[in-house]
Order: C-alpha cells, then sequence, then structure tokens
C-alpha cells in the first residue's frame, strides 16, 4: 500500500511503523496492547519526493523531524492499532502536501505619506489626552 498525495506516490518500503503501547485512558487494555503507531519517514533520504518539495519540507521548522531529516509520527487518539495506522498516514500526507506548494514572495511595501501622517496625528491626540490627566503643578 503507498501513499498517495497529488502527483507523488510514496512506496511502502520508505515507511517505518512501530507499534507501541497508549498512554492515556483505556482501562487494562492499555497496558496489553500495542495501539499506538510510531511512522518514520526519512524526507532528506526519499527518492519518491521531488528536489523543491523535499527542500521545502526540510526547511521548516517542525518539532516532529529530528536532525537527520527523518519525521517522526506518532498516532495514538484512537483505540484500534488500524485506526492508529490510518490516521498516521494521513498526517503524513498532509505533512506532505504542505511542502507542495511554494510560498508567495513577499512583496515589501511602505505606508502611504497621508497614512504616516493620520498615525502621527493619532499619536499626537494620544500624547495630549495623557497629558491633560496629570495634575498641572508646574504653573
Amino acid at each position: 500500500m503507498t501513499i498517495n498525495v497529488a502527483h507523488i506516490s510514496i512506496p511502502e518500503a520508505e515507511l517505518v511503523e512501530r507499534f507501541v503501547r497508549a498512554a492515556g485512558p483505556g482501562g487494562q487494555n492499555v497496558n496489553k496492547v500495542a495501539t499506538a503507531v510510531e511512522l518514520r519517514f526519512d524526507v532528506a533520504g526519499s527518492a519518491a519526493l521531488p528536489e523543491p518539495v523535499r527542500a521545502r519540507l526540510l526547511a521548516r521548522r517542525d518539532r516532529r523531524m529530528t536532525g537527520e531529516g527523518v519525521l517522526v509520527i506518532s498516532a495514538q487518539r484512537f483505540r484500534t492499532q488500524e485506526r492508529n495506522r490510518e490516521d498516521a498516514r494521513e498526517r503524513l500526507a498532509a505533512f506532505i502536501e504542505a511542502g507542495l506548494h511554494a510560498p508567495r514572495p513577499r512583496i515589501a511595501t511602505r505606508p502611504s505619506r497621508a497614512a504616516r501622517e493620520r498615525r502621527l496625528g493619532e499619536k499626537r491626540q494620544r500624547s495630549t489626552i495623557k497629558r491633560g490627566r496629570s495634575p498641572q503643578d508646574w504653573e
């Protein structure tokens, strides 16, 4: 089973899944069954990702990304292993989807002369209001 995002297909061989015991409520079941899924995907070493997408994903400051460029997704929202596995794969697909679109470059703008004058006028007005609040001892 491969993960397909837009035109990118990630083969099963590039995913490493580990099943661990989930934390939180669940009664006796939580102590016996390894339902949580830890999905690892090597973004830096993946052959399935195009170079610009890989660069954008590695440039993101995401706490799930290790220093070596491995994305670690842990899913333990659901009580069954299969649902957690699907959840982890959906989150991986969403992460890759976020790297598909290049952000638009920011165009530097400057405030207009009228906007600058409005701002300074408001500052003067605020200053006058505050000056009026203090006692007039210096007269």
